[in-house]
């Protein structure tokens, strides 16, 4: 690597580092000796410089932190986003409940396949559901009683 690509990899740290926040006086004073050794780049730096601060500015203005804490403590809010999820859930079992109504069927009306082979299918499918049922329901025990659940993230 040549003197002058370890320059503007130093210029470029030295840049991040003031733009951050996080540099010190004495690489204060080198990326000021940088700068007036190259003129050119000192509008590279006041531009970065303002795009930090509009880009810092643009996340206050789109939806401030407070206002994301007091949407969740709205009750029509919390409503909604329950309503929603009751529905997909309902739907959600019905397409699978149709789809094992079918399935089973289809398994007790094919005559070439083995009776024990049918029974070993038919206890897997029941397995399953019984063990998703087990799990959901648990889920459910424990959510009334999360003592982190009102810990704000």
């Amino acid at each position: 690597m040549n003197k002058n690509s370890e320059n503007i990899s130093r210029f470029e740290l030295l840049i991040m580092k003031k733009i951050d926040g996080e540099i010190s006086p004495e690489e204060e004073v080198e990326l000021q000796q940088f700068l007036d050794d190259h003129p050119d780049r000192k509008k590279e730096v006041e531009e970065l410089q303002q795009l930090k601060e509009e880009t810092g500015e643009m996340k206050k203005q789109i939806f401030p932190e407070m206002a994301w804490e007091v949407y969740w403590t709205r009750l029509y809010n919390r409503l909604e986003r329950s309503i929603s999820w009751i529905l997909i859930s309902f739907g959600s079992v019905i397409i699978v409940g149709f789809g094992i109504y079918h399935a089973i069927n289809a398994l007790i009306g094919d005559t070439d396949m083995p009776a024990f082979l049918k029974v070993g299918i038919f206890a897997l499918i029941m397995g399953l559901l019984i063990l998703l049922a087990s799990v959901i329901r648990e889920k459910l025990m424990v959510r009334k009683h999360d003592k982190y659940k009102e810990i704000k993230r």
